[in-house]
């Protein structure tokens, strides 16, 4: 699709947040069953349960829009997949891993908060405000689900991995 007018460009917008949902769906029970830590486990557990809850929101905006589904390709949320991959297939079953998880979550967390703010800001210009008020709540879960993740590797996991420092 040519982006020729705000609403493409919101249209678009949306729509990437929606394949990287989509995907983020496969990838967080993977993440999840790769982790040492319960709390870590815990964690990917509940943000898929959110990011299906983000999903349902997404199509209600695409709905709103009129719009049908393109098959947009969110290629940043594939290479930061692979970039999780990498770090399972990498490392042993440990604390390490898991710290290791955690910073490759948090990039997928940090991206998310970047496009979903982007994309709220758009939906403000276009005076779009049942949009905004989705895109907020999962702006909110988002940051919620960083800051989660930073205080597990904070307070458990990396003092756990420290022991791997001198291997």
């Amino acid at each position: 699709m040519k982006i020729e007018s705000m609403r493409n460009l919101f249209f678009e917008q949306i729509q990437d947040l929606y394949d990287a949902e989509k995907r983020l769906t496969k990838a967080l029970p993977e993440l999840a069953d790769a982790s040492t830590s319960a709390e870590l486990r815990g964690a990917f557990e509940s943000h898929l349960i959110e990011t299906q809850g983000q999903i349902i929101r997404l199509e209600r905006i695409i709905q709103e829009l009129g719009e049908g589904s393109n098959a947009t390709t969110c290629d940043a949320i594939k290479g930061l997949i692979k970039e999780g991959d990498s770090m399972i297939s990498r490392t042993d079953k440990s604390p390490l891993r898991d710290a290791g998880l955690i910073a490759a979550a948090n990039r997928v967390e940090h991206y998310e908060i970047a496009a979903y703010g982007s994309a709220r800001a758009f939906a403000q210009t276009l005076g779009m405000d049942r949009a905004v008020a989705l895109l907020e709540e999962t702006l909110k879960e988002e940051k919620a689900a960083d800051q989660k993740l930073t205080k597990i590797a904070e307070s458990i996991v990396n003092d756990q991995a420290r022991q791997f420092v001198c291997r």
